[in-house]
């Protein structure tokens, strides 16, 4: 029930505690304004979402049920749609024992509210709930995720279903597609290892020689001391929109529509792949962001936490595997059905043409007009098991503090700043910085700009920049999205003033 404004000016004032609004509003202030007192009424109102964070069953497929934390007892979460710049209120319940953050990827949005112990976000208190309120923005494929730290609990952070889709409308939506259809995909049951490094000669570009060789150097450093390869992690079940392959309605079309994917990769730890036999797609936005040049591609290579929309011709009438290209992650679930009307039988896969994934397509080439007021650089290096048996990351030879919340690195408000990246790694790096879209400037070895992106994919040995504008001020995390890279020391703040 809304506080009226007469209780208000009984109460001679009132104290607004509400996802990132703390304001005081008093009868007796001259500064209240109506809006002030709408917002009062908004916030203490019934909100416009609600999502429960909770422990239940997913049921991927009869012979496939798991025990995880979700939204709303479901996986994925409720696809939520705002409208770009209408304000919002949601409430966000915690019903574990164990406090929570829920963090708006990809979103503009204050720092209490953008779901980052790191930065200072409050937490929702297990077994209570938080009110937030914020101005969606900006438009396009964003999602909500747990923020926690799991380190190596593989029951909590993004290792559970705690994923969401969230779709900002656009003040003009062209809609230029007959159909919308939006897929999330994860993994489940993860299991540590210590095996070998993940393939990633499916991303465009070469290694700089200097970068192989320090890397290759610390490891045979690292195996000649009789140390392991690091832990990694594993699964042994996929699923698309919750389901294995084979259990989910199938996505049914009709020859000759257009229809429009959005492509969620929600898992915690995986780069995937994704084609469907006999089509293309057109790639239109990368994280949500409309690209300079839209261009056609055989196979999706999505990292983690990237998301891709792309329109697809249904042109080739039959019942379809849209899949995984690797076939043990495929045959265990990572895959769905696409069925035209009026055909029937076995879904078919066919492996497509080896296809390299080159961010340059979709931007445009050379550097951008706009110079950067300050240019940052930053070394990654691996310490192979250095961490009871973890890989410990190194940015210029520092790892992230949990305790000490350090390092904090300082941006001065209005200022457009390059982030320099040279991964002395074998490993592919989803790099993600909280709070803002960010240019990438220079890729695979080319400069290009008009790429807009909130995660982008650094490749084994290889170097990257993006440029990003410090308009949002306090603190704003970047990490790598890989949770076991970001959770043993690929992290800083940046501290905007």
């Amino acid at each position: 029930m809304s506080i009226a404004r007469r209780d208000v000016l009984k109460l001679g004032g009132a104290a607004l505690m509400a996802g990132g609004v703390a304001k005081t509003i008093s009868a007796l202030d001259p500064t209240a304004t109506a809006s002030d007192f709408a917002l009062l009424d908004r916030l203490t109102g019934r909100a416009d979402y609600t999502l429960r964070i909770g422990t239940g069953l997913v049921e991927l497929a009869p012979d496939t049920i798991i025990s995880t934390t979700t939204y709303n007892g479901q996986f994925p979460g409720p696809l939520i749609r705002f409208t770009e710049g209408r304000p919002v209120v949601v409430d966000v319940h915690n019903d574990t024992d164990t406090p929570e953050q829920l963090h708006w990827h990809g979103q503009i949005v204050p720092v209490d509210v953008d779901g980052s112990a790191e930065e200072g976000t409050p937490y929702i208190p297990a077994h209570g709930m938080r009110r937030l309120s914020f101005t969606p923005g900006p438009a396009g494929f964003r999602f909500y995720h747990t923020h926690v730290v799991p380190r190596s609990d593989l029951s909590k952070g993004q290792y559970t279903g705690e994923v969401g889709p969230v779709y900002i409308e656009p003040r003009n939506e062209a809609g230029a597609y007959d159909q919308e259809v939006f897929l999330t995909l994860k993994e489940f049951l993860p299991v540590f290892s210590q095996g070998g490094d993940m393939a990633q000669d499916f991303l465009a570009g070469s290694m700089v020689p200097a970068l192989r060789q320090r890397g290759e150097k610390a490891m045979a450093a690292s195996l000649r001391r009789g140390m392991p390869h690091g832990y990694e992690v594993g699964y042994s079940a996929f699923s698309i929109n919750g389901r294995k392959l084979g259990h989910g309605e199938p996505i049914k079309v009709k020859a000759g529509q257009r229809v429009l994917f959005h492509v969620l990769n929600g898992s915690a730890t995986e780069i995937r792949s994704l084609a469907l036999p006999g089509h293309t797609f057109r790639i239109v936005a990368l994280d949500g962001n409309p690209v300079s040049r839209q261009a056609e591609v055989p196979v999706l290579w999505i990292g983690t936490a990237e998301r891709v929309s792309a329109l697809v011709e249904m042109n080739h009438p039959g019942v379809w595997v849209l899949g995984d290209l690797s076939d043990d992650d495929r045959k265990n679930g990572m895959g769905t059905v696409v069925q035209y009307a009026g055909r029937s039988g076995t879904p078919q896969w066919s492996t497509p043409a080896k296809f390299t994934w080159d961010y340059r397509a979709f931007a445009r080439s050379g550097p951008p007009t706009a110079r950067p007021d300050h240019v940052m650089d930053f070394l990654i290096d691996k310490r192979n098991a250095a961490d009871q048996g973890f890989n410990l990351w190194t940015l210029n030879g520092k790892a992230f503090d949990m305790h000490t919340n350090e390092p904090i690195l300082r941006v001065q408000r209005g200022k457009r700043y390059r982030l320099r990246f040279r991964n002395a790694t074998d490993d592919i790096h989803p790099l993600h910085l909280h709070r803002h879209s960010f240019d990438v400037t220079h890729i695979a070895g080319t400069p290009v700009h008009g790429l807009l992106k909130d995660v982008v994919m650094l490749g084994g040995y290889q170097s990257l920049d993006f440029d990003f504008t410090a308009d949002q001020p306090g603190l704003s995390l970047f990490h790598c999205h890989q949770q076991i890279h970001m959770d043993y020391g690929f992290m800083f703040l940046l501290r905007c003033t």
